[in-house]
């Protein structure tokens, strides 16, 4: 089905701005009996706003499936774009919404799709927003851990950058790296500019590393008060050397951590272990 334009009206400088339609309306309120009706009475499903915003985007902003399974059902296009490239499931995982986001992703929604310097991926979004289930149910479905968003950098940047301790637990988990670089940025560095110990921890323990340094030469800690929790929470780390105990650990997650399951046997182990010791050298 194609995508058909608002009707415009004239506003003096301003020169003409496409109106919305009723659809937009209900469908953004949850109005569903209305909906309904509109849409019984042939009302376009797929018309576009000036800003390419169409009623199936309104409703996943709003977070009203039964509003998203209704478009769908009449043929609404599930991958449609905004003008500033998010698709509706951007928009359901920003708005945490999970019954919304399985609905799409049965009616055939990408799980990744293509990024512009404009959007992120749905992923990203529920990071963002700090949605756990929705990183869940993504992560499950196959949505790329190191999809890379030109403002946030990886996913795991944006949970550590917006301080959600339970988003990234959910991608560290399924194999997110670490130590990914965003400008030379790791994801320590944000959890130490938001003052977050229980996320430096938490990265640590996943084999973060605190001497990893930006593109101004500054460690995570050099991010931190002297005094403050998140410092002395560095400062710890950086003076302490890891377990054995530790290392061994780190070394697991990052063998088993992944989708694929691997057989490691413990010659294997150990020369990750030692690997990762020189690594860290």
């Amino acid at each position: 089905m194609d995508l058909t334009a608002a009707r415009q009206t004239f506003y003096g400088d301003i020169g003409f701005w496409a109106d919305r339609t009723p659809v937009h309306e209900a469908a953004s309120l949850g109005r569903v009996l209305q909906l309904r009706q509109l849409l019984d009475s042939g009302a376009s499903v797929n018309t576009v706003t000036v800003d390419n915003i169409t009623p199936l985007h309104d409703a996943c902003i709003q977070g009203h499936p039964q509003c998203v399974r209704m478009l769908l059902d009449a043929g609404a296009q599930v991958d449609v774009r905004n003008i500033h490239g998010s698709t509706p499931l951007c928009h359901a995982c920003a708005a945490g919404s999970v019954e919304c986001v399985g609905l799409l992703l049965d009616h055939g929604a990408s799980v990744n799709p293509s990024l512009t310097a404009l959007t992120a991926s749905p992923l990203h979004e529920a990071c963002i927003r700090g949605n756990p289930e929705c990183v869940k149910l993504m992560i499950s479905k196959g949505a790329l851990l190191e999809a890379f968003d030109i403002y946030f950098g990886t996913p795991l940047h944006a949970s550590c950058a917006k301080a959600h301790l339970d988003c990234a637990l959910l991608l560290l988990n399924a194999g997110a790296k670490v130590n990914a670089i965003k400008f030379h940025e790791t994801a320590l560095h944000h959890a130490a500019k938001v003052g977050r110990p229980d996320l430096i921890e938490l990265l640590v323990e996943f084999g973060g590393d605190v001497n990893v340094t930006d593109n101004l030469g500054r460690k995570p800690i050099d991010y931190t008060t002297p005094g403050c929790p998140s410092h002395i929470c560095l400062q710890h780390y950086e003076s302490t050397p890891l377990s054995l105990q530790q290392l061994s650990r780190i070394v697991l997650r990052t063998v088993l951590g992944t989708r694929a399951p691997q057989v490691v046997t413990k010659l294997d182990l150990s020369q990750r272990i030692i690997n990762y010791l020189c690594y860290k050298r």
